[in-house]
């Protein structure tokens, strides 16, 4: 299934869910239930979900209200393993989304029009107010792709940076 499909589908179902009643996603209920099966790995055009057990390093990523990541500049080698090790320093949901501009626009958008729309890819981390969090990525191809919080507003506030994969 393309990214397109993906996010259309996405948003298609969250649009049911929405007519049945609430969906937490970005409230103060937990985004994804911990117990929950692993996530199929889907091949992305920025790389592929990762195993703890080949981590190569780990990146703090620290997330606040003024809508800003530090840092919003990474660079990792192609072939590279990293753990993302998030912090919310803010009293406000965050997230750190990868992707590319394209799917992080049309991402961010489906956000705006469904703002409960739950979702739980390896390429996503949702951090609570004051929490902490993880992503382990694995970079096998290289490019310039962003990462973003797309919580409605955060994207357009300028929460968002850039991931270098040499």
């Amino acid at each position: 299934m393309t990214d397109r499909r993906r996010f259309l589908a996405s948003g298609l179902a969250a649009g049911s869910l929405l007519a049945i009643g609430p969906v937490f996603a970005h409230g103060d209920a937990p985004h994804a239930a911990r117990n929950a099966p692993a996530a199929e790995k889907v091949q992305q055009p920025w790389g592929i979900a990762g195993e703890r057990r080949r981590v190569d390093r780990s990146i703090a990523i620290a997330m606040s209200d003024d809508m800003r990541f530090s840092p919003d500049r990474i660079e990792v080698r192609r072939g590279e393993t990293i753990r993302f090790v998030h912090s919310n320093r803010g009293q406000v949901m965050h997230e750190m989304v990868i992707g590319t501009p394209a799917s992080l626009d049309e991402h961010a958008a489906l956000m705006e029009k469904f703002p409960g729309m739950e979702h739980d890819d390896p390429w996503m981390a949702h951090v609570a107010p004051g929490g902490s969090g993880e992503m382990i990525w694995h970079f096998n191809r290289a490019g310039e792709f962003e990462f973003a919080c797309l919580i409605p507003g955060h994207y357009q506030a300028g929460m968002k940076g850039r991931l270098v994969v040499k």
